[in-house]
């Protein structure tokens, strides 16, 4: 079995899925800030979710969908139009990420 990505299932007992491990998320590893922001955007209020290792743009369509608006990645930050830092606090908690709040 050369192709290991195209198996659907195995019954094999040392069988491992080489992308998983060639790739995790540091979850514990730093700290993951939320702030609400409105500088430089009209007026509009967007929440910045800082200090995210990982792939982002993965995790920005996760929260659009959570939060139900769009989004963008900027300078390394994800940006997600509106105030929602309530939800993505929750969400990022459960998903086991170390989440603070940042500013008011």
């Amino acid at each position: 079995m050369k192709n290991k990505r195209n198996l659907v299932y195995s019954t094999s007992a040392d069988w491992t899925n080489e992308q998983e491990a060639a790739d995790p998320v540091q979850k514990t590893q730093g700290t993951v800030y939320i702030l609400r922001d409105r500088k430089g955007r009209g007026g509009k209020t967007v929440t910045v979710v800082e200090g995210y290792n990982g792939d982002a743009k993965a995790m920005l369509k996760r929260l659009q969908k959570l939060c139900g608006s769009g989004g963008a990645v900027k300078n390394g930050h994800l940006e997600i139009q509106g105030d929602h830092r309530d939800k993505i606090s929750a969400f990022l908690s459960a998903e086991g990420f170390k989440v603070k709040l940042k500013g008011g």
